[in-house]
């Protein structure tokens, strides 16, 4: 439509391009899972082809139904939610949402989730099988669109069951990563790890997965919160607890990122958390993101993706940076030469 918004900035300007776990992405800025939406949706507010990617809300095998309401709840630095990773199950996605995106000339990273190994491999085998159909040949390309990666959400704390929270042990998220790169390998797709930040050695973790599937890491995903009603005494969500992110959540994706950074050097690193600015994008690449993603700024502001890529574009311009490898993991180069003046306590 004629009234949705386009990059006003030229791309020649400064060159965006950024490889991310086995996706080439055109520039480095992407919606979050679970804020934009399981397809299109965004597609109102500004053109879906301009993103480096959209990654859509967490798909599992079959439907899911997610927790009961309240599901979201504004706190003073961001969001609580428990929406419990409800969604249509991945077949019915395929179906329903993936033509929208293709028409759209979106750039799609599919989220999956399970509550076992075998629901990971299953949601696999059914996003293989699905995309199989869609094309003559396995590969990204499906229903004129691109699906361009996977992303496996190993960490989400909507379902309060702390033994299925995969990525909360270096064991478990091996394990979930080894099913679903079994169950994708027709595909050539690449998968990336979403890591929980409510772990005491987020590093060990992100080695594990690494070395079992997983392409690159998206960190982070929400911290566990609650929030209660002092006056009946009851849980202010449906579920009672929820996750938490937005502003708040953005130090401890800073960190989250630096610290994976320096530990795998040449790993493929997405930075999620609290992005409301390109500054705050520009943070989390110099932290020593590949890429990042915006998601509870959405909420606010459907047009926050493309706004923060073009206030980070502006940002590069403004520095004097031409190529985004010159800003990505740029603060450990500086350290390195500093090591006695700036540090990580």
């Amino acid at each position: 439509m004629s009234s949705r918004r386009r990059l006003p900035v030229p791309a020649a300007v400064v060159d965006m391009k950024t490889q991310v776990g086995g996706a080439l992405l055109p520039n480095p800025v992407m919606t979050a899972s679970g804020t934009a939406g399981h397809g299109a949706e965004l597609g109102a507010y500004f053109d879906l082809s301009l993103l480096g990617a959209v990654v859509v809300k967490s798909l599992s095998a079959g439907p899911w139904p997610g927790n009961p309401a309240p599901r979201l709840l504004p706190v003073a630095a961001g969001m609580l939610n428990s929406i419990g990773l409800q969604n249509p199950g991945v077949e019915a996605w395929l179906r329903q949402d993936l033509p929208d995106l293709a028409r759209a000339g979106a750039r799609v990273v599919v989220s999956v989730w399970g509550r076992t190994i075998d629901e990971y491999a299953e949601v696999g085998r059914r996003l293989a099988r699905g995309l199989a159909d869609e094309q003559p040949e396995p590969g990204p390309r499906a229903g004129g669109g691109t699906v361009v990666a996977v992303e496996a959400n190993i960490s989400c704390p909507n379902i309060e069951d702390r033994q299925r929270m995969f990525s909360h042990s270096a064991e478990g998220a091996a394990a979930a990563l080894q099913a679903l790169t079994r169950a994708l390998a027709p595909t050539g797709l690449p998968i990336w790890a979403k890591l929980s930040p409510n772990v005491t050695d987020l590093v060990s973790i992100a080695k594990a997965a690494m070395a079992n599937g997983a392409t690159a890491l998206t960190l982070v995903n929400t911290l566990m919160g609650m929030a209660i009603d002092p006056s009946t005494g009851l849980a202010r969500l449906g579920a009672g607890g929820g996750g938490l992110s937005g502003p708040a959540l953005h130090p401890v994706a800073v960190r989250a990122v630096y610290e994976c950074r320096a530990a795998l050097p040449a790993a493929s690193i997405i930075g999620v958390g609290g992005i409301v600015t390109g500054v705050d994008a520009a943070e989390l690449l110099c932290a020593g993101a590949d890429a990042v993603q915006v998601g509870t700024a959405t909420f606010a502001d459907p047009r926050a993706p493309l706004r923060v890529l073009e206030e980070l574009v502006a940002w590069c311009a403004s520095e004097g940076i031409e190529r985004l490898d010159q800003l990505s993991g740029r603060s450990h180069r500086v350290m390195a030469a500093r090591p006695a003046e700036a540090g990580v306590g």
